[in-house]
Formats: structure tokens, C-alpha cells, sequence
């Protein structure tokens, strides 16, 4: 006898049942259409981008227009490859008249229509897509029933169905609403995320649907699915928010450390979203690399302190001060004193938050001004010099030039913030509250030997002074766009000659004649041959920063983020009970010390992650610090209880574990002698933040450190482990 046809279904035979052509004919219907389309939406797709590609070569707002429709297109090129029919995350099937069943919509990553314009697929962040994750028995959001399925390797290996109401009865084969969910909770953990978009939970759901104003806190303890909503929230943000999008600022996503960056770095794009920079806190400074920890907790805390990081505007203050004594310059046409007003009133010419070295163009361009005028006053005897001419030579005065570069100084940020810690009187002048005790534990011999306390300061430096470079290349730019101009100039001439020679306009009626116009002339400037420079695309503004493991942040290092999100439109992950340096505070209140005063806190209080064995060993580790810690409940049990072993079994314990295993990872934690393997990695308490794994081997834990520090280590890296979990001690 034939088999039935069940493609794309490749269900284990022990799930037989769940082959009746009454369970899956539909789906297989469907599912071929989709292919079909998938199909010639990918060729499509190629033929828009080849031709885009093709595209003649434009400069300025053009060709940044044509590069960011290839990369529009190629994204979304790339997310249709990556998936084949697994594109599907499952289907809903909301309640109809007189009892009947309504048409089932099928939800997926991305919205697919077919030729005829139905729609096969809708994306899962819009509002149709909603009950797909929102439903309950408890709210069923007018649904019948939920198919979820499992796929691999673009075939279906399972699915669960989930009845809400009688009627969804007749159409489905598992009943078990969590199924779909606890089925993948114990699965093997890989180096990179697994996806979990088709099972997120209806209370994670809510929290990645809620609005982008203010600052919105995901509070939850370890393994409720923080980083997944945080995640899985980014990407629905830059759908469904329009003042998000890319060209308004997009989406800073910060995470805690480079391994969990990595860990978490497939994520987005799987969703569709290519465009989000991620970083840590450090990344978003260029000294960072260097930078080593502060040895000094005192030091560390003081330079913590916001009032340390508003010290950096009296710092720079000190030298936007103009000069009290009035300035001679001798000139061929006479002397021209410039007034103490006179500086005063150049000194205020820039616009308020213009960056001190991009603010010296302009003050140098007004002190010219004031010159230039009383240069050609008729009192002088200059009469008939043009305004051109006086600028052109107070520019090149060397004695001016000298004077404004004491009077307005270019400054690096790194020498701005050396001062502070080697000169004593001028760190007293920026933060005076700080006592004579306190003033010397911060100064330091070495102006540049940076620690990870420094990067604060060095940042809102850096942005508070503007690249000194950046007035050198204005003058390089502004020669280069003459010399274009020039050379434009020179073009049009000649067009011009040969149309009046041979009686015509030589490009179309009228065309030689447009181009004597100043702004045609600009606009035909070749921009490829300007001076080009980087852009520092982690130096903001964004329009919304979503932040995990927040909790360890301190007030200096909020003023990094904030400074780069104005909007003030932020999504917090952390969890108070995971922060290494304590937090007393509420979260409403923690933030208010940094302006955020519109906070919202949505809590998690489910462990999808961590076995009932495990936590029932790490609640105890932090409630003997914190009893109050907010420790979620855990969901499932492993059957494996926690293993205590001398250290010498770390070896035996991996191989066993690796030759038992074929896939899966696991780390050891808390022994730097372990080199670390493709499949067993070695990290330390802190670097272990953020990530899982099958099998977490804890090395020597009461090493980790006393106090809260401490405490905070162990059951960090205790809740890591999604199956088993060793304690090794010497």
C-alpha cells in the first residue's frame, strides 16, 4: 500500500496519529502555496536588487537613498533564504458563526502574500498575529484553537494543537496546551540562541507588544526569558513603532559582554532585522580596549557618581572663557583693537550644544567678522576694501591665529580628563564636593592609564568636546568644494562657448542657460571628490536603547546611554537579585537618580530554564544575602540532581558527559586552568552572565568571592545550567 502523501510532514512514526489526512490535508494545501510563492518572491527579490545594483553610480543623498534600498532588499532576501517553509510558525483558527469554525490564519516571520494577493502568511508582530501568542484558556482572544509546529531542516518532525473551545476538538490531535513549549524547554543548548519565536509565552508576548514611551523595566529573575523578550521586542518595535525606524535612529540594543553579544547575535536577523547595532556599555568607548579594571573600589565608586560625570562641562568651561584684555591687530590698512565685548560676543556666537572644537569655527569666523568690519570703517582709510578681501587677510594673520588658539585651545578628551586626575586644583575647581581625601585616592601619576571607571568620563568628554580633527577637515572640505566649483565653473564656460558658436543649445532648449545659476552649479559638484571621514555610528542619537542585564549599571554609565537617546524611550532588562554590586533601590527609584522619571516595570515569575533540581540548590546561595530576592519558579524537572565531586573529577566529568552527548554545550565555570574546547567553554562568574548550557560545572564556588559579590557569582552561574549541574570543590 502507498503511504499518504504527508510531505512536507516528516513525523517519527511513534506520532503515526498525527498523519490522518483529516489533521494535516489542510495544512499541506497551504503549505504548498506557500512554497510557490516563497519561491517567486525570492526571484523577484533577486531581479529588484540586480537591477538596483546595476543602477548608474550617484553621489550624495542619492546614493545613500540607492544603498539603503540594496540594503532593504538583500536583508530581506537573506531572511527568505535562511528559511524555506519553516517561514511558518503555526496556524489560528478563530470561532465563526452559528458555532462553525472561521478561516484559519497562518502566522509567520515575515507577512507572504500569494499571486492572487491572499494572504498566505502574517508577519508575527502585527495585530492579526497577536492571539497567536497572546491566547490562554483563560483569554482566549476568540479563538478555537492554536497549531504550533516543530520544524527541522524545512520539514515538519511535529506539531500541537490547542483546543479553547469544543469545537476545536474536531480538528486537532495534542490537547496538551504547554506541550509545544516544555517539549523544547529541555532540548539541547547550542553556541548561539535557539529560536524560540514560535513558543513564546503569552506573558513574554505582552511585554514585547507594550508601547515604546518612556522606560519600560522587564524585571525577572535568571531563566524567565529576559533576553528573549528583550530580543524578540527590539524587533517588533522597528515593525510596528514608525518613529523607530532606521532613518528616525533605529534601535541600540546593549548587552553585558562580548560572549553574550555572540551568543545572541543570530537573533535579530532570524527576525527579519538586520540593522540594529549591538554593543556593550564599553564598546560605545574608543579607549575601551585598553582600559583594565579599577584595582580601588573607593576610586571606582567616586568615579561612578553622576556629579563626577557632570564635572566634565565646569572641565570644559574653563576654557570657553573669553579673554578679559582687549587684543591689537596691526594690519597694512591700520590697527584694529578687538574689546573685551568684542570677545565676549564672539565667544557666545555658536548655537547652545554645539561641541567645544566645532564651536571654534565658528567663533573664529565671527572675531574675523568684528575685525573685518571696523577694518573697513571709514576712519581706517581702507575705503573700497571688500569684505572678502579684510577676512581673507585677518585669516592669515598669524598674531590673530595665535591669540585665538590660546583664547579658544582645540582639546583632546583624553587630555581633559588626564588633567583631572593629575592636577589636584583643577579636579577641586570641576567637583567640589568631593573632600581633600578624596581628591587625592583619584589623582594618579599616569594622566592615561585607563581603567573601566574612566570610560564614562572619557565618553561625555569626548561628546561634550567634538573631534579637534573636525575643523581641519571643514577647511579641507570647504578648498576641496571650491576647487569643484571651480572646476564646474570651467565646464559651463566652455558649454556655454560652444552653444553661442554654433547658434544652439547644445544639451536641449535652455539647458547651457540654467547652468550660469549658483545652485545648479552646486548641485553638479562631484561629491566623490570631497573629503570623506567615518562616522561614529555608536554616538547616537537612537530613537529607542533596549538594555540587558541592566541591573549592573552604574549612574555614570546610564549617562552614556541616555546621552544618546533623547527620546528617552528605553527597554530595561535585568533583575536586581543578578546585580554583583547590590541594589536596594526600586527600580523607579534607581532611575530617577539618572532623570528617568517615566518608568513602567512589567514582571516575569516563571524559570523556563533552569530545572527544579538546580534552583532548589541556588535559592539558598542568594537568599542568605538577599531574603527578599525575587526568585522565579521553575517549570519543569530534569531528573538529574546536583553532583558534588572533588576538582580532580573535572576531566571525568566532561568526557563522560561529551561522549554521552553528542550535541549540546557546557561550560565550567570558575577555573582558568580549563583551555576550553569547541563544546566546553571556560569563563569566569561574570562572563557566564546572560548565557546557558546542558551542563554548567561550578569550580571552587566559594572562591567566587564574600558578601553579595559573591553570592551573586554562585547563583549566576548555578541557574546557567538547563540540565545539569556539577559543584566541584578542591
Amino acid at each position: 500500500m502507498t503511504p499518504p502523501d504527508t510531505a512536507p510532514f516528516d513525523l517519527p512514526e511513534a506520532l503515526a496519529a498525527k498523519t490522518d489526512p483529516a489533521l494535516i490535508d489542510r495544512d499541506r494545501a497551504h503549505f504548498r502555496t506557500i512554497a510557490t510563492s516563497l519561491e517567486h518572491a525570492i526571484t523577484e527579490l533577486e531581479t529588484m536588487l540586480a537591477e538596483t545594483r546595476r543602477a548608474p553610480a550617484r553621489h550624495g543623498t542619492a546614493a545613500l537613498e540607492r544603498d539603503q534600498e540594496v540594503h532593504r532588499l538583500s536583508a530581506r532576501l537573506r531572511t527568505l533564504r535562511r528559511y524555506d517553509l519553516d517561514l511558518c510558525l503555526g496556524r489560528i483558527v478563530p470561532a465563526g458563526r452559528d458555532g462553525e469554525q472561521g478561516e484559519a490564519t497562518y502566522v509567520g516571520r515575515l507577512g507572504l502574500a500569494g499571486a492572487d494577493g491572499s494572504r498566505l502568511l502574517v508577519d508575527w508582530r502585527s495585530p492579526a498575529a497577536e492571539p497567536f501568542f497572546a491566547a490562554t484558556h483563560a483569554q482566549p482572544h476568540g479563538l478555537v484553537s492554536r497549531r504550533r509546529y516543530r520544524w527541522v531542516g524545512g520539514r515538519t518532525v511535529d506539531y500541537w494543537d490547542e483546543a479553547f473551545t469544543d469545537e476545536g476538538l474536531a480538528h486537532t490531535a495534542a490537547l496538551d496546551d504547554q506541550s509545544a513549549f516544555i517539549a523544547t524547554l529541555g532540548a539541547s543548548r547550542t553556541p548561539r540562541m535557539r529560536d524560540v519565536l514560535g513558543t513564546i509565552q503569552a506573558d513574554q508576548d505582552a511585554i514585547v507588544r507594550a508601547g515604546s514611551s518612556g522606560a519600560l523595566v522587564v524585571h525577572g529573575g535568571p531563566g524567565t526569558g529576559k533576553t528573549v523578550v528583550a530580543l524578540h521586542r527590539t524587533a517588533y518595535l522597528l515593525y510596528a513603532d514608525p518613529r523607530l525606524g532606521h532613518r528616525r535612529g533605529g534601535v541600540l540594543f546593549v548587552g553585558p559582554h562580548q560572549p553574550y553579544l555572540a551568543y545572541v547575535g543570530d537573533v535579530l536577523p532570524s527576525l527579519g532585522e538586520e540593522g540594529v547595532l549591538t554593543c556593550t556599555v564599553r564598546d560605545l568607548v574608543p579607549e575601551a580596549p585598553s582600559a583594565r579594571p579599577e584595582p580601588d573600589a573607593r576610586v571606582a565608586a567616586l568615579k561612578a557618581d553622576a556629579r563626577m560625570v557632570a564635572a566634565i562641562e565646569p572641565a570644559v568651561a574653563l576654557y570657553e572663557e573669553p579673554p578679559t584684555e582687549p587684543l591689537l591687530v596691526e594690519t597694512p590698512w591700520g590697527d584694529v583693537l578687538l574689546t573685551a565685548g568684542e570677545w565676549a560676543e564672539a565667544f557666545d556666537s555658536p548655537d547652545p550644544g554645539t561641541p567645544h572644537n566645532l564651536a571654534r569655527d565658528d567663533v573664529w569666523d565671527e572675531v574675523v567678522s568684528i575685525l573685518a568690519d571696523k577694518l573697513r570703517s571709514d576712519e581706517l582709510g581702507s575705503d573700497g576694501l571688500s569684505g572678502d578681501d579684510a577676512r581673507r587677510v585677518l585669516g592669515r594673520h598669524g598674531g590673530l591665529r595665535e591669540a585665538f588658539d590660546r583664547a579658544w585651545p582645540l582639546i583632546e578628551h583624553t587630555d581633559l580628563v588626564g588633567d583631572l586626575w593629575t592636577v589636584p586644583a583643577y579636579l577641586r575647581h570641576c567637583a567640589p564636593w568631593l573632600s581633600p581625601d578624596e581628591v587625592q585616592a583619584l589623582r594618579r601619576n599616569d594622566p592615561e592609564a585607563w581603567t573601566h571607571a574612566d570610560l564614562p568620563l572619557l565618553d561625555a568628554a569626548r561628546l561634550r568636546l567634538g573631534d579637534p580633527e573636525a575643523s581641519r577637515r571643514r577647511r579641507r572640505t570647504a578648498a576641496a568644494e571650491a576647487r569643484e566649483r571651480t572646476r564646474m565653473g570651467e565646464v559651463i564656460d566652455d558649454l556655454r562657448t560652444t552653444a553661442r558658436e554654433t547658434g544652439a543649445d547644445a544639451l536641449g532648449d535652455g539647458l547651457v542657460s540654467m547652468l550660469v545659476h549658483d545652485d545648479l552649479r552646486t548641485a553638479l559638484v562631484d561629491d566623490g571628490a570631497l573629503p570623506t571621514t567615518g562616522i561614529d555610528r555608536l554616538a547616537g542619537p537612537f530613537a529607542h536603547v533596549v538594555v540587558d542585564e541592566a541591573q549592573e549599571l552604574t549612574d555614570a554609565e546610564w549617562l552614556m546611554l541616555l546621552r544618546r537617546c533623547p527620546s528617552r524611550s528605553l527597554t530595561i532588562v535585568g533583575d536586581p537579585a543578578q546585580a554583583r554590586h547590590g541594589f536596594t533601590d526600586t527600580w523607579p527609584e534607581r532611575l530617577a537618580r539618572v532623570g528617568l522619571t517615566d518608568v513602567s516595570v512589567m514582571r516575569l515569575g516563571i524559570n523556563y530554564r533552569t530545572p527544579v533540581e538546580v534552583m532548589d540548590a541556588a535559592e539558598p546561595v542568594i537568599r542568605e544575602v538577599l531574603p527578599h530576592a525575587n526568585v522565579p519558579t521553575s517549570v519543569r524537572e530534569s531528573g538529574i540532581p546536583v553532583e558534588h565531586a572533588p576538582a580532580a573529577e573535572r576531566d571525568r566529568v566532561l568526557a563522560e558527559w561529551t561522549a554521552a552527548h553528542a550535541d549540546g554545550t557546557a561550560v565550567v565555570i570558575g577555573d582558568p586552568t580549563w583551555a576550553g574546547t569547541e563544546r566546553v567553554r571556560s569563563l569566569s562568574p561574570e562572563l557566564a552572565k546572560g548565557l546557558e548550557f546542558d551542563l554548567v560545572v561550578l569550580v571552587d564556588p566559594h572562591r567566587f568571592g564574600d558578601g553579595i559579590t559573591g553570592a551573586v557569582d554562585r547563583y549566576v552561574a548555578m541557574t546557567r545550567a538547563t540540565q545539569r549541574l556539577v559543584v566541584l570543590t578542591s
